[in-house]
């Protein structure tokens, strides 16, 4: 029996999943790949092969109410029907934050459940639903083994001061510090990046993480040395509908002068702001672009973007001494050819230079001249999941063993 583990993101009515043949001295392999969507009313399931072919479908009605633990066993029935001599062994999920506690993967348990849930404050939006399927699995599945992967975990190389807020310890040494996110997709840029320029996989880089939710990362010598995320995922880069950076004056107007509650006001700045907020029309950087010529404000959501994009850079840039290459991943940043031209055009300053053809191609590689190189790189946060909780699981049955 080939063994096989599932990686699970979950969201608020969502569950994405992708399962991995993990044969003992190679790398995870995926098999399948798929999700589920308006989890809590019409739900739809659907999976594909590791080529993009469409094996399964299914909808259910708004009467069915599937949630994410029929979606879960929804899942675990279906590949124990096409499991094709595989056997499932583990489930490695991604959990947002981590916070002090936990700088690596780890097998979870009840203690390192409760550890996870006094996170929560910390990211009230995402660690929920992150821990929602893990007492699913526990209750449904018991004696499964689960490995809890962090976002925040990659950036604990930085430095005490680069975590630091200038407020007073007793808030630090309550947790009010700088944690950093999208830690797993940095992780693997850094991992891969010598398959592209060993030298440069060693020296100063500044990775884009460009989606619905944006950060930037410098990384020297391959780990993080700074982030545009800190406390939250609120801070830093404007988002599909997050807000980035904003002064805390601004939340306080909310509350006093809006009369807005707290939870209203956390709702504005999570789903309400970024570029949606800013043109008043999507969150989908393709459809600002289809209308950027003749909707003013979608063509300031896309301004704005870049510029705090191209603002943060300079700030990184700083952070490390200087810049050796600039790397673009996720969803925007890996498929949209004009924000990457703008980003590079307004770093000439840094030495960068854009490779028109190549970027209109994809790359890798969009720089051209002597100065830094600029890169396109997809990510893949679930093979950094896997390949984590294979480590994981193999550690934990060697003492086992032993």
């Amino acid at each position: 029996m080939t063994p096989v583990l599932i990686v699970l993101n979950a969201g608020s009515s969502s569950l994405k999943f992708q399962v991995y043949d993990v044969l003992e001295g190679t790398e995870p392999c995926m098999a399948f790949k798929g999700l589920f969507e308006g989890l809590g009313n019409s739900a739809h399931f659907i999976v594909k092969d590791a080529q993009g072919k469409l094996l399964d479908e299914m909808t259910w009605s708004s009467g069915d109410r599937q949630g994410h633990e029929e979606a879960l066993m929804h899942l675990v029935s279906w590949l124990r029907k096409h499991q094709e001599g595989r056997k499932l062994v583990a489930i490695g999920h991604r959990v947002v934050h981590g916070g002090e506690a936990y700088s690596s993967p780890i097998l979870v348990d009840e203690a390192v459940i409760q550890t996870l849930e006094k996170l929560v404050p910390l990211a009230p939006l995402h660690q929920p639903h992150n821990l929602e399927p893990i007492r699913i699995v526990r209750r449904r599945l018991p004696g499964l083994p689960q490995i809890a992967s962090f976002d925040t975990a990659f950036h604990q190389s930085q430095s005490e001061i680069a975590r630091m807020f200038a407020l007073p310890r007793d808030m630090r040494e309550r947790g009010v510090k700088r944690y950093g996110f999208h830690g797993l997709s940095y992780d693997y840029i850094s991992s891969v990046l010598k398959d592209y320029d060993p030298p440069l996989a060693e020296g100063r880089v500044i990775v884009a993480h460009l989606g619905n939710g944006a950060s930037l990362c410098a990384l020297k010598h391959g780990k993080s040395v700074a982030t545009t995320m800190g406390f939250s995922a609120l801070e830093g880069l404007p988002m599909g509908t997050r807000c980035g950076a904003v002064d805390p004056g601004v939340v306080f107007f909310m509350l006093r002068e809006m009369r807005l509650s707290p939870e209203e006001a956390e709702r504005v700045l999570y789903t309400k702001s970024g570029l949606l907020g800013v043109s008043g029309l999507s969150n989908d950087m393709r459809v600002l672009r289809a209308n950027a010529e003749t909707n003013a404000d979608a063509k300031r959501a896309i301004e704005l973007f870049v510029y705090r994009i191209t603002r943060e850079i300079g700030s990184l840039i700083a952070a490390l001494g200087g810049i050796d290459g600039l790397v673009f991943t996720a969803g925007i940043g890996e498929n949209d050819v004009a924000t990457r031209a703008e980003v590079i055009g307004r770093l000439a300053w840094a030495g960068l230079t854009l490779d028109t053809t190549a970027n209109r191609t994809g790359g890798p590689c969009i720089s051209t001249g002597a100065g830094p190189t600029a890169w396109v790189i997809p990510t893949n946060e679930e093979l950094v999941i896997a390949q984590q909780a294979r480590n994981v699981l193999g550690a934990t049955q060697a003492r086992i063993a032993s």
